[in-house]
Formats: C-alpha cells, structure tokens, sequence
C-alpha cells in the first residue's frame, strides 16, 4: 500500500513523496513522482529516473528542474531512492561509493547484502506498483538515468526492452566491468565470478544483442569537463558496441560541463523531449 508522504504543488502539477513496504527489499522504500495537469484524466507516459551514488529519491527532483518540461509534455516522473535504507548491514555506512546510497541496481547475491540490496528487482516492483496505482500507461514507459544510475537505466533497459520503450542518460558509468567503482560494487555485490557480472554491464549486455533493441536510438550527454570521465564512464566503450550492434546511439559530448546536476539541467529538457517523442 502507498503511504503519501507529502506533496506539493509545482508548475500546476503536483510534486509527491512516497514510501511503501517493498517486496523486493524488504524494508520500506522511498520515491518521488511529479504528476503533470491533467493526470487525473487519461493514462500517461511515464518516465523513471535513477540517481547516482550518494543521492536519494529527492536529488533528481529538487536539482534537474525537470517538472516545468514534464508538465508541457504530460509526462509522470518516478524517481526511487538509490538503496535500502536502514538495513543494518555492518559495514553499510563505511564507503560512500559502496553500501547505502550506491545499492548500483543490481540483486546481491552475496551475504549479507543478499537479504535486502535487490535493487534491480525493486525497480521492476516498483514500475508495476505505478502503474496499478497511478494514471499511468503500460505501454508508455521510459527510462533514464545519471552515473551510477545510467548504468542502471542502460542496464535495465537493454535486458528488458518490452518494459521500457525508450531510454537515456547523462553520464552513465557505461562500461561497469572495467572501471573501480563498478568492480568494487560488483565484486562485493554479486562476488568474484565476472560471468555474474556481465548481466549488468551496458557494455557487455550491447555486445551480445543479435539486433539493435531500441531502434529509435538512445541519447547520452557526457561532460568532458567531467573528472570521472578517463577513469570511471567509459562511454567509447558502450558507443563501439552500438555501433557493432547497428544500435543508433547519439552520445553527445560537451565541453566545458562537469558531473553535477548544472550538467544535467542544462539538458534535462532535451531528455524529457526525446522520451516524449519515442513514448508518444
């Protein structure tokens, strides 16, 4: 059952706040969604949107600046939050790339953190809870991301291009497997064995598609002004494997722009324009 939290009005919409008793978690979790005018009326296109490590489901929505285009698109934003909260796992607080805030939406399958981290499996419950509890249509989701959470919205969407018609990202940790924040995440997360890993590895999960999954293209913004870009993102790395797999990818490189939320603000609008014209 949703627990509203608080809400707001905001450009003739209404900004809400979220918990419920997840399933895939188990403990309570957080997320936002911005409901555009006129959402009481017809079944509208949904987008989610995942964070990066360290952020909770309010950053996107106090930060972006997304609900002013949402609300002249008719689109809904869900937003969850990056992990559990308050699972008590030891060690959890320790490492702020690693724990609470960096759950990286994978399903742990490594002790303790296979009892509650199940990221991957909560944003799957938590597109279905949407679209049982708000006006939102089935057949018109998307998905997009920042960081850690492009590579969860890269992810989900490449193994599940049924559920998710359309996605995006800014900055996306887009080669997972090769870079540290992916490799401790995933090491400590899902164990030693890469195989497990290449399953949530944008890179790996391109490389290995017979046909391009998202024929009306996919849209990444990447700032070269971005400190984590040599050593973390590997964008190239996901742009060879789009074009190996005759994928359409527009990877759009700016000078000048870092790994923030400036970053992602100055071209929010053009994200929420390209999922409305790939949703409808």
């Amino acid at each position: 059952m949703l627990k509203l939290l608080n809400e707001h009005a905001c450009f003739g919409g209404l900004q809400r706040f979220y918990s419920f008793d997840s399933a895939a978690i188990g403990l309570p979790m957080r997320f936002s969604v911005y409901l555009p005018p006129g959402a009481e009326g017809e079944q509208l296109p949904v987008l989610f949107y995942l964070a990066g490590l360290t952020c909770t489901e309010e950053t996107f929505m106090t930060k972006a600046g997304a609900q002013r285009v949402a609300a002249e698109e008719g689109l809904i934003l869900v937003a969850p939050d990056t992990s559990p909260r308050g699972a008590g796992m030891p060690g959890e607080t320790d490492s702020w790339d690693f724990g609470a805030g960096a759950g990286f939406y994978v399903d742990a399958t490594q002790e303790p953190w296979s009892r509650h981290y199940r990221m991957y499996s909560h944003i799957l419950e938590l597109r279905e809870l949407v679209l049982a509890n708000l006006p939102a249509d089935p057949a018109r989701v998307g998905i997009f991301g920042h960081s850690m959470g492009g590579h969860g919205a890269l992810a989900m969407a490449l193994r599940n291009p049924a559920l998710f018609r359309s996605v995006s990202a800014f900055a996306p940790i887009a080669a997972p497997m090769r870079c540290p924040w992916g490799k401790k995440a995933f090491g400590g997360y899902l164990g030693a064995d890469e195989a497990a890993w290449r399953a949530y590895d944008a890179t790996e999960l391109m490389a290995a598609m017979p046909t391009a999954p998202f024929p009306g293209g996919i849209l990444i913004d990447q700032g070269l002004a971005d400190k984590f870009l040599a050593e973390q993102l590997y964008p190239e790395a996901f742009e060879e494997a789009c074009a190996r797999a005759g994928q359409p990818l527009e990877l759009r490189r700016h000078a000048g722009y870092d790994h923030g939320y400036y970053f992602i603000s100055t071209f929010i609008e053009d994200h929420l324009r390209f999922h409305r014209r790939q949703l409808g």
